[in-house]
């Protein structure tokens, strides 16, 4: 699935390092890869998640909390603590992402 179809027109990301240039589409091609993994609803650690895709952890992180954001949609990402700093994480897409939920 394209970025397009999933989101249309990906926003720009943040950051004081971010070059629209150089990162975006590396960026939104990470977000849709973690949106289509995640959408199943499923509980993951973020080694769960980066070994599926094979991407840093700090992306699959970063990837995740742009997910809440209202730009991305405002979806829901919950996550429980496991142990020694260890979570997993489980996203809920918002049904109607002009009205973004709580997370």
């Amino acid at each position: 699935m394209s970025m397009d179809m999933l989101f249309g027109d990906v926003p720009d990301f943040d950051g004081e390092s971010y070059d629209p240039e150089r990162d975006h589409d590396r960026l939104a091609s990470h977000l849709v890869r973690v949106h289509k993994l995640m959408e199943d609803g499923e509980w993951r650690t973020l080694e769960d998640i980066r070994t599926a895709l094979n991407l840093p952890h700090a992306d699959v992180s970063a990837r995740l909390r742009d997910l809440r954001k209202r730009k991305f949609g405002g979806h829901t990402v919950s996550r429980v603590y496991l142990a020694d700093g260890v979570w997993m994480y489980r996203f809920r897409p918002n049904p109607n992402p002009e009205e973004p939920q709580e997370s």
